[in-house]
């Protein structure tokens, strides 16, 4: 990569840093976020001013110790001790309200992308999207959980390092420039010989010494960016994988497919540990240089002040002074070199937010896109096109309609789209086009139902609060639902959707639509884990409910024990991409 390059590519995550920090500072917390800010760059000008106090007691306490000055001496040692204490009041104030800024921001930022990612489906059709062979951000949940904290921690902390290297730069480079003197060059006479006086010649020493480390850092250094975001990408990546194997655990277990799982889950392990040797690899090779260079900054300026000394030119004290405020100068010309970890860290996590910030914006902006929806008193699509993420159609031109009272039965080859029909109608299937009017006192029953974990009166009630309903409804729906047993167990806590059975699951989902009471009911293969009996003691409820409220039911099914709860029946033909209707001989 040329340097032109680097440069762009340094200004690009310079930008995508601020989009991403400028919202919380220009939001309704700005005043608070302001005042924490101007807070700590005022503590950090307060450690800067307290270093620049030591510097100049280190002058007078070494020289009282050349001219053996006891008077002076112990009168430096209590001024040491209140500059020390009002330095750690200091320190410690920095720390507290640099922490309560990057705590504050990390909640409003986490709060206000969770709310954007939950919003019109996104969590949804990003991850439609990829299925579809778009470039989607991986794990969200990290990037929301560890990215955002590691961002809101890292821009913090190194804008106030870079605040202080430039503040104590301004700060000590007129002292250093004062105790430099002139120093007289001398050029060999294989030259043509001659004297040359330079002043400031300790800090012409500084720059030059900190822009030759600083180079050689990003030589060494360069690599560690993208190994820190493969990094990130891979750690991630073995988490969701275990979080899959819990999830169905017990699939798993049925199949014997530890082994299998096991194998998979090592191989994205070795994945992390590869990356990660390499990661070390180049980080030892960085600290190689680092390490030498820390060690040599600080024999660094004896060295050359040392001729100074040893002529009688300089006492004790302005050596120890010129040291500390070498040290300081280089300490802030080299913050890159100190800080360039941190740095890479920071490039890598501000590049994966701004991805994922990217995808949010673009499904934002075109999020909306899709079949037009709006409400109506029955189920109506015009002109309808569906197609799947990666572009193979299903219905094309469809004119399709449910009246109030009727009770369809979407049938078809497994693999038709009979389900994406369904999310058609939901709301949520992007991959559409047309006119679709559906009523909004609907309810869908999928094939595996959600459900949260915690009390079962909250699982029943989802997304509804349990206290809405009292406790007769609930164990009425219950009972309905053919779930007896589990009237006594409402305020029972588990993971239900891991407890449960899949029969148990679906009949579960059942008693919500009865708890709720739509009058439309969408139900996707919502019996297929029940046997005949049960399943038709609930067909018989929800054929109830609907006729009750004035609604109708839409239901995909694959047994024909169904057919006698509907009076019409369409039939998905996916090579014709369209949907054949037909009625239904009375039950």
């Amino acid at each position: 990569m040329s340097l032109n390059q680097k440069l762009r590519h340094a200004a690009q995550v310079m930008h995508q840093a601020v989009a991403l920090a400028r919202p919380y500072f220009v939001s309704e917390e700005r005043g608070r976020a302001w005042g924490l800010l101007a807070a700590i760059v005022a503590l950090n000008l307060g450690v800067v001013f307290m270093l620049v106090q030591l510097n100049e007691w280190n002058r007078v306490f070494y020289d009282a110790l050349q001219n053996k000055q006891a008077d002076v001496f112990w009168a430096q040692l209590a001024k040491f001790s209140g500059l020390a204490a009002a330095y750690i009041a200091i320190a410690v104030y920095k720390f507290y309200l640099t922490q309560l800024l990057q705590l504050n921001w990390r909640r409003w930022l986490t709060r206000q992308m969770l709310s954007r990612w939950l919003a019109a489906k996104a969590f949804y059709q990003l991850e439609l999207g990829r299925s579809g062979g778009r470039e989607v951000p991986d794990n969200p949940d990290q990037r929301i959980q560890e990215d955002l904290n590691l961002f809101t921690t890292y821009t913090v902390s190194l804008a106030m390092g870079l605040l202080n290297a430039m503040v104590t730069f301004v700060s000590f480079v007129g002292i250093l420039w004062g105790l430099s003197g002139v120093m007289e060059l001398h050029a060999p006479q294989a030259l043509g010989g001659g004297t040359w006086e330079v002043a400031g010649f300790m800090v012409w020493m500084a720059v030059l010494y900190c822009l030759v480390g600083t180079a050689i850092t990003f030589w060494v250094g360069a690599p560690q960016v993208l190994l820190n975001n493969r990094q990130q990408q891979f750690e991630a990546n073995f988490r969701h994988y275990m979080i899959r194997v819990r999830e169905h655990s017990e699939a798993i277990a049925l199949d014997s497919g530890e082994r299998v799982e096991g194998e998979r889950l090592s191989m994205r392990f070795s994945d992390v540990l590869g990356n990660y040797l390499a990661l070390i690899r180049k980080q030892k090779n960085l600290i190689w240089f680092t390490t030498f260079f820390g060690q040599a900054a600080v024999v660094f300026p004896f060295i050359i002040a040392a001729p100074r000394f040893f002529s009688g030119a300089i006492q004790l004290g302005q050596l120890m002074q010129i040291s500390s405020a070498f040290g300081q100068v280089s300490d802030s010309l080299s913050w890159v070199v100190t800080n360039y970890q941190d740095i890479a860290a920071w490039r890598a996590t501000t590049q994966r937010l701004a991805g994922f910030d990217a995808s949010l914006r673009e499904h934002e902006a075109h999020g909306h896109e899709g079949a037009q929806w709006v409400a109506g008193q029955r189920l109506q699509a015009v002109d309808l096109d569906v197609s799947l993420p990666r572009g193979q159609a299903i219905l094309e031109h469809a004119s399709l309609l449910v009246e109030p009272g009727q009770r369809v039965l979407v049938s078809g080859a497994s693999g038709s789209g009979k389900s994406t029909l369904m999310r058609v109608f939901a709301g949520i299937w992007p991959y559409a086009r047309g006119r679709v009017e559906r009523p909004q006192d609907a309810m869908f029953i999928p094939q595996r139902p959600y459900f949260p974990d915690g009390r079962l009166r909250d699982a029943l009630a989802y997304p509804e609060p349990a206290s809405r309903y009292d406790d007769a409804a609930l164990e009425r729906a219950l009972a309905d639902a053919q779930l007896p047993g589990m009237i006594a167990r409402l305020d029972e806590q588990a993971v239900w959707n891991a407890v449960l059975s899949g029969g148990e699951q679906q009949r579960l989902a059942v008693a919500r639509v009865l708890l709720r009471q739509p009058a439309w009911v969408f139900a996707d293969e919502a019996t297929s884990a029940m046997d005949n009996e049960t399943e038709t003691a609930i067909y018989r409820r929800l054929v109830d409910l609907v006729m009750r409220r004035g609604g109708a039911l839409v239901s995909i099914a694959h047994r024909d024990s169904v057919l006698a709860f509907h009076n019409r029946r369409w039939r998905v033909d996916v090579a014709r991409h369209r949907v054949e209707p037909d009625d239904l001989p009375a039950a």
